[in-house]
């Protein structure tokens, strides 16, 4: 009897040890820890203070802004037969460079491998009345929205009352044309199919098909249709001021850089408020 008492009395001291010196561990590891952590904390840089690389580093440094543009589409930009590009958007590329200090330089691009040339880094911004659309947009950001428009259809003035809705455009006999690889040869495509289309690689000339009569129609921005019949009087805008589909354009910036986006969208917004983009579309459209 004694002796099982004493097994026991034993048995409790022992574990009263294991646990006393359990204890005086994990006391010790948690000291540790919070030492650690408290050293960490006083050597640590604060939240957001860390160095981030950013696009808009390389272009100071490089004293260069490469912006892409398919020079095909006015009035956002035209490439001149002297090879100089200009329109709305090659002003205010050079207005965002001057704002940086650097020199601006067009790229030039398709639309059809606008968004390869742009992901693979050619340039660092896309412009020329980019449209804002759910695929680019999954592969790279968009600055805010420069201007809203739609697509609206252009044909000969003598045609205007005959193509007047989407149903008017949509039938047999219907020559619709479009330039490759961007929203317009898209949006036929997607809601002509009925009609007759062709795809016409020069996006300078097209317009000059529909006035040779060889296309009756072709489904575009309703602001380039605005300044076709600016430049050619025998072509019409199919009301440009309600548009068959919404649109909005933006410029394309690289996925994932939050810090030049926000440079280029508070330069932007500065423009607009400022009056400064008002005044170089004017420019172009009035």
């Amino acid at each position: 009897m004694t002796v099982m008492k004493t097994a026991a009395r034993s048995a409790r001291m022992t574990g009263t040890a294991l646990a006393v010196a359990v204890a005086a561990i994990l006391t010790t590891g948690v000291t540790a820890g919070i030492t650690a952590t408290a050293a960490h904390a006083q050597t640590a840089s604060p939240p957001g203070l860390a160095a981030v690389h950013s696009r808009l580093d390389d272009i100071v440094t490089s004293g260069t802004l490469r912006a892409c543009a398919t020079g095909d589409y006015k009035p956002y930009s035209y490439r001149r037969p002297d090879g100089q590009f200009e329109g709305i958007d090659v002003d205010l590329v050079a207005s965002l460079a001057k704002s940086l200090g650097v020199r601006p330089v067009i790229v030039p691009t398709t639309w059809k491998g606008l968004m390869d040339d742009f992901t693979a880094g050619r340039c660092d911004i896309a412009v020329g009345g980019v449209s804002v659309t759910l695929d680019r947009a999954a592969r790279a950001y968009y600055s805010r929205v420069v201007m809203i428009d739609g697509k609206s259809p252009i044909v000969r003035c003598a045609d205007l009352a005959k193509y007047q809705t989407l149903d008017d455009l949509n039938k047999p006999g219907t020559r619709a044309i479009a330039n490759p690889g961007g929203t317009n040869e898209r949006f036929a495509r997607q809601h002509l199919p009925n009609a007759t289309l062709t795809i016409y690689p020069d996006n300078v000339t097209i317009f000059q098909q529909i006035a040779d009569g060889k296309a009756d129609v072709m489904v575009t921005d309703s602001s380039e249709t605005l300044l076709q019949h600016k430049l050619n009087p025998a072509l019409c805008a199919v009301n440009p001021d309600k548009p068959l589909q919404f649109g909005e354009k933006a410029y394309l910036l690289p996925r994932g850089d939050e810090i030049f986006k926000r440079y280029v969208d508070q330069w932007l917004n500065l423009a607009q408020k400022t009056g400064e983009y008002q005044g170089v579309v004017d420019k172009w459209l009035k």
